[in-house]
């Protein structure tokens, strides 16, 4: 049953034993396209929260929603080989979880690293994919985004307080997000980070900062062109920050000249990835999903 927040916790093993940790929302909601949102490298189901209240509850089509927690990440076990922290392993971790759930299709919300899950998806289970929204992420990683990742990522600051939680990713991430009100801060302090005696701590692997801190910045990073383009009969909405570092204008212009029918919002004041939750975002993805499951429908 869902609990006073509005979703319920859904716990299951992956292929090689970990337990996974997922958040449904709208749970018995039928008849309509379930979403599936996958979060960033270090970011966990939380970071949907607000969009997925609309989306299951606000929308003019309520839609159950599906928001994963990959391994090492948020309510999810850690797993002691850091090697298992890739990709292709948390694509066959979030196909495993969809199967338990008997969810054979789906529209797929993707922000940064979720972005790059579901080109692995088009790869492993293309059918599964009826809708994609794409968060400041593309075939083209840009590596000075890459780089300030990994800067704040070793950084690691250790605030005691909460107030000290949200003037550190201020400190950090400011100048990209001049957008942000202090409400925003304050419930990405929450979505990303736990409370514990010591202070608020990110709520992830230590280790998975080691996966980012192998990746050689100074060269230009393998891209997944071919991946996209195997992507051209899905329906796509791409969202771009206008402070990004990460996703580029030019990826998202090639983007468009290889997706013809892509549809493209760009975020204004605020960097990479974007808050999916604020402004009227929520009300364009619901509204793409609509149009995109009406045209199927026809």
């Amino acid at each position: 049953m869902p609990n006073d927040e509005g979703f319920s916790d859904f716990f299951y093993a992956a292929p090689d034993g970990p337990k996974l940790h997922a958040r449904i929302y709208g749970e018995t909601i039928t008849g309509a396209w379930p979403v599936v949102c996958l979060p960033g490298l270090t970011r966990n189901a939380r970071d949907f929260h607000e969009l997925a209240l609309y989306l299951s509850s606000n929308a003019k089509t309520p839609r159950k929603i599906v928001a994963f927690d990959y391994r090492g990440r948020g309510q999810s076990g850690y797993d002691p080989d850091i090697g298992h922290y890739n990709v292709g392993v948390e694509a066959g971790d979030v196909l495993a979880g969809l199967s338990e759930l008997g969810i054979e299709e789906a529209a797929f919300i993707g922000t940064s690293r979720g972005g790059l899950i579901i080109h692995v998806l088009g790869a492993l289970k293309p059918s599964v994919l009826q809708a994609i929204v794409l968060n400041d992420i593309g075939p083209v990683i840009e590596a000075e985004g890459l780089a300030h990742i990994r800067s704040y990522l070793e950084r690691n600051p250790k605030p005691k307080t909460f107030a000290e939680a949200v003037e550190a990713q201020r400190r950090v991430h400011g100048a990209g997000f001049p957008a942000l009100a202090d409400a925003d801060w304050a419930r990405m302090v929450r979505a990303i980070c736990r409370e514990t005696e010591s202070g608020w701590v990110p709520d992830f692997d230590p280790a998975l900062v080691d996966t980012v801190a192998s990746v050689d910045v100074t060269k230009p990073l393998p891209d997944l062109w071919p991946q996209f383009d195997a992507l051209a009969a899905v329906s796509l909405l791409a969202i771009r920050g206008g402070n990004s570092k990460l996703f580029s204008t030019a990826t998202l212009e090639e983007m468009g000249r290889r997706h013809p029918g892509m549809e493209t919002i760009t975020i204004e004041g605020q960097g990479h990835a974007p808050f999916l939750e604020t402004g009227g975002v929520p009300e364009e993805i619901a509204a793409f999903i609509d149009r995109t499951e009406r045209v199927q429908q026809k």
